[in-house]
C-alpha cells in the first residue's frame, strides 16, 4: 500500500486529470451538438433535409401555403449573355427569377412529359433511365426539337445524357450520340429566393428556418434559375451563317424561358385557388418525385404512364396562359 505526501499528490493529480478530461469531453459534445443543430436547420440551402422525404414534402407544402396566401408576382426579363469561346459557336449564360419554389421548377424541367410546357419540343423519341437513386437520376433522352428564327424554322434531333439531382436542384446534360455537334452540354441550376426577406429587416436570413421564423411563416420562397450552355459544332461555319445560328440558339432559349414562366404562372394561379386541378397536379408531381420507399426504379415507367393519362384527362379543363 502506497501512502504519504507522494500518494496524496498522485491522487490529486489523477482527480484533476479526470476533471479536465470530463470538461474537455463536455465542451466537445456541446460543439458537436451545436454544429449538428446548425447543419440540421431546415433550409433549401442545406443538404440534410434534401435527403429526408418527410422534411422535403413538409417544406414544399409550407412554401406552397405561403404562395396561396400571397400569389402576387411580376416576371422580370431574363439576363442572357452570349460569348464565343474559341472553336465554339456560342456559350449561353442565362439568369432569371421565377415565382415558385425550387422543387416546383425542378419538377417542370425534369418532367418526362414537359413537351406540353416547352413548345420547342416536337417529340420525345426515346427516354431511358440509366440510374435511379431516388433524389438523383441519370436519363438518356432523344427528342426532336423545333427551332425558329425570323421566317425560318426547322427540326433538329437532340440526343443527351441528363444527370438530374433534386438534392441540389441541378440538371446537367451533355451530348450522347455524336453527330454534327462536337460538344453540346450545359447545366440548369435552381436556387432558393427569399421573396419577402424585407420583412426580416434589419436581419438577413441565411436559412429557410430563419426566414420562416422572421416572416412568421408567411415568407414566400421563389427560385433563381440559371442555365449555362455550350454549343460547339463539328465544323464552325463562317459569318454570316454563324451569326444566324447564334440568333437561332438565343431565340430558342428565350422561347424555352417564356414557356417555363408561363407554366409557373399557371401553377401559381392553381396554388392561389383559381385552378384546383392544376394544384392537384402540382402536389401529385411532388409526391411522385420525392424519394419514397413505395416507388422503385421499376415503377418509373408506370409513373410516367399514369402522369400522361392524368394530364390527358385534365387538359380539357386546365386554363392555359
Amino acid at each position: 500500500m502506497i501512502s504519504g505526501p507522494w500518494c496524496s499528490s498522485a491522487v490529486g493529480s489523477l482527480v484533476q486529470f479526470h476533471l479536465n478530461l470530463q470538461n474537455c469531453l463536455k465542451a466537445h459534445l456541446r460543439k458537436v451538438v451545436k454544429n449538428k443543430q446548425k447543419f440540421d436547420a431546415r433550409s433549401p440551402l442545406t443538404p440534410v433535409d434534401r435527403e429526408s422525404p418527410i422534411a422535403l414534402d413538409a417544406d414544399f407544402h409550407k412554401q406552397l401555403e405561403a404562395w396561396k396566401e400571397n400569389s402576387f408576382w411580376v416576371d422580370q426579363p431574363p439576363e442572357i449573355k452570349v460569348s464565343v469561346p474559341k472553336g465554339s459557336l456560342c456559350n449561353l449564360n442565362v439568369n432569371f427569377k421565377v415565382g415558385l419554389p425550387p422543387d416546383a421548377i425542378y419538377n417542370i424541367v425534369t418532367d418526362p412529359e414537359n413537351k406540353r410546357v416547352f413548345k420547342n419540343i416536337k417529340e420525345v423519341i426515346s427516354r431511358k433511365v440509366l440510374i435511379d437513386e431516388g433524389l438523383r437520376q441519370v436519363v438518356e433522352v432523344e427528342q426532336a426539337a423545333i427551332w425558329r428564327f425570323l421566317w425560318w424554322s426547322g427540326t433538329i434531333s437532340v440526343h443527351v445524357i441528363v444527370d438530374q439531382n433534386r438534392k441540389d436542384h441541378t440538371v446537367k446534360f451533355k451530348q450522347g450520340k455524336s453527330g454534327f455537334m462536337k460538344r453540346f452540354e450545359g447545366c440548369w441550376k435552381v436556387e432558393p429566393l427569399f421573396v419577402d426577406e424585407h420583412l426580416c429587416q434589419p436581419f438577413k436570413p441565411k436559412t429557410w428556418d430563419n426566414y420562416n421564423t422572421c416572416t412568421q411563416g408567411k415568407g414566400r420562397v421563389g427560385s433563381i434559375v440559371s442555365l449555362d450552355q455550350l454549343i460547339q459544332p463539328s465544323l464552325v461555319p463562317p459569318p454570316p451563317i454563324s451569326w444566324y445560328l447564334r440568333g437561332i440558339t438565343t431565340r430558342t432559349t428565350e422561347m424555352l424561358i417564356s414557356d417555363l414562366l408561363a407554366e409557373a404562372a399557371r401553377l401559381r394561379d392553381a396554388v392561389s385557388g383559381s385552378g384546383a386541378e392544376a394544384r392537384k397536379e402540382l402536389e401529385t408531381d411532388e409526391r411522385e418525385n420525392a424519394p419514397n420507399s413505395s416507388y422503385t426504379p421499376d415503377d418509373i415507367k408506370k409513373r410516367w404512364q399514369q402522369r400522361r393519362d392524368r394530364r390527358h384527362k385534365n387538359r380539357r379543363c386546365l386554363p392555359v396562359h
